[in-house]
């Protein structure tokens, strides 16, 4: 960030460690503990790890359009620097509008997800019925669970990045030695006649793959706030993208594997769809209920490292957005001690506390509409990648993906592809409720951006965007 003087600016403490904590945290989660049963029921369990291995091929290859703009423009904001160099100023706001609806829905799920799992832990403690949300009757101690989350969570990280940065490391390494350690169990009490059927589907093979299918950006998105935090990553530009680039291929490694290895261990008949699969896994794996409840802690903290790492993600886009004037400049506003952008910070936790109050099942249509914003900003990325290619062919590129233009253009093909996911014409469409909610963020966005682009002008005085 360009700063004159004794400006607030961002302070350079993310380590590799950090950075690969922060990428791989935020995409495996929760939703690995919640929908594997779903995914193993819908699809078959070679259909499952199918799905997971195309969508990964595809977030991969967008992975790598990342990498090489990350690396060669390190500055806070990711997608909306990339898109505004390459596609323009409206291009740019679309494209990060777009991501930050996917950090919001993410934010959200997670606040819904927290006392979702705490029921696994204490069962009976949601009492007080408040109302009912699409089927689902929210109680005011499981609602409360969920609001106090998100405000702890918000206080993390508006106390610095370095206080975010060291939970995301510790529940990170939680995750990945209970998730080592069911493999090692399931490997050897597992049956290989569990896995059958080994793909299935309510329609076709092809649409209990698609149905799986469609979930995959959204299970993968989080390689994409190393970008947004680049101001604050203290490492060769070069290690930036190549650290990306394993990242999602860590993810992608990790998703196969929980799949194959739950439905090695469970038969179809022994997925309970009302329960955790997953836990339920690992219980049987051991022979013991703490084994079970020993994944469930694996699940929280999968909570905890995908809550924190898109408060940082998300925080950063719309700071971004606000400096270079397409949101009121309030949110550009850095804290003088702590150096974080604390009014975004701000605007996520008061948005997002309020998701649990709309119980469980609301947040499907959120999760979903948050999947389209998704997948239409690594698009606009893609696009940028492409355009940059070239037209500033001679562009300063500490990484470069080997046959940079081929691998644009499949990660553009891709993009379409899977926004195609969300159409009507698709087995996986949006309902019309989730398109009513992607169709009033994106007009709320541009009713904020008509406001700027009014009250600010075209361009920002101070653009971040400049390399």
């Amino acid at each position: 960030m360009t700063t004159s003087g004794d400006s607030p600016r961002f302070v350079r403490v993310l380590a590799s460690k950090d950075v690969l904590a922060l990428a791989f945290g935020a995409m495996i989660g929760w939703g690995w503990i919640v929908m594997t049963g779903n995914w193993i029921v819908s699809a078959g369990s070679l259909g499952a790890v199918t799905a997971f291995l195309l969508g990964g091929v595809a977030i991969v290859l967008v992975g790598l359009t990342y990498a090489e703009l990350a690396a060669a423009m390190p500055q806070a904001g990711g997608e909306h620097v990339y898109s505004y160099r390459g596609l323009g100023h409206m291009a740019s706001f679309i494209c990060t509008w777009a991501i930050v609806l996917g950090y919001m829905t993410v934010v959200s799920f997670e606040a819904v997800a927290l006392p979702t799992v705490v029921e696994n832990i204490v069962p009976g403690y949601s009492v007080g019925y408040l109302w009912t949300v699409a089927g689902w009757e929210v109680e005011a101690t499981w609602a409360l669970v969920g609001v106090v989350g998100s405000l702890l969570m918000m206080w993390v990280n508006y106390i610095g990045i370095r206080t975010a940065a060291l939970l995301q490391k510790l529940v990170t390494l939680l995750i990945v030695a209970v998730g080592l350690l069911f493999l090692t169990g399931a490997l050897f009490s597992g049956e290989s006649g569990n896995l059958t059927p080994f793909f299935t589907g309510e329609s076709s093979v092809a649409g209990g793959i698609m149905s799986v299918l469609v979930m995959v950006p959204f299970m993968f998105v989080g390689f994409d706030v190393i970008p947004q935090a680049a101001e604050e990553i203290d490492m060769p530009h070069r290690d930036i993208g190549r650290l990306l680039v394993f990242s999602v291929l860590l993810a992608v490694f990790w998703y196969a594997a929980i799949i194959f290895f739950t439905a090695y261990v469970l038969s179809p008949q022994g997925i309970d769809l009302d329960a955790l699969a997953v836990p339920d896994a690992m219980a049987a794996a051991f022979s013991s209920a703490w084994a079970g409840k020993l994944m469930v802690l694996a699940g929280i903290a999968g909570i905890i490292t995908s809550w924190n790492a898109f408060y940082i993600g998300g925080s950063r886009a719309i700071y971004a957005l606000a400096k270079a004037d397409m949101l009121p400049r309030a949110f550009a506003k850095l804290h003088p001690r702590y150096n974080t952008p604390t009014n975004a910070i701000l605007l996520i936790g008061i948005v997002t506390s309020l998701a649990p109050l709309l119980g469980r099942s609301a947040m499907v249509w959120l999760v979903n509409a948050g999947g389209l914003g998704i997948v239409l900003a690594y698009l606009f990325v893609a696009a940028s990648f492409l355009v940059l290619r070239y037209r500033e062919p001679h562009m300063d590129r500490p990484f470069v993906v080997p046959a940079g233009k081929l691998v644009g253009i499949v990660a553009f093909v891709l993009s379409i592809a899977l926004i195609m996911l969300y159409m009507p014409t698709s087995p996986s469409a949006l309902a019309p409720v989730e398109w009513a909610i992607f169709g009033a963020w994106m007009l709320g966005g541009a009713a904020m951006y008509g406001w700027a682009r009014v009250r600010y002008g075209l361009h920002a005085p101070d653009s971040s965007v400049q390399t």
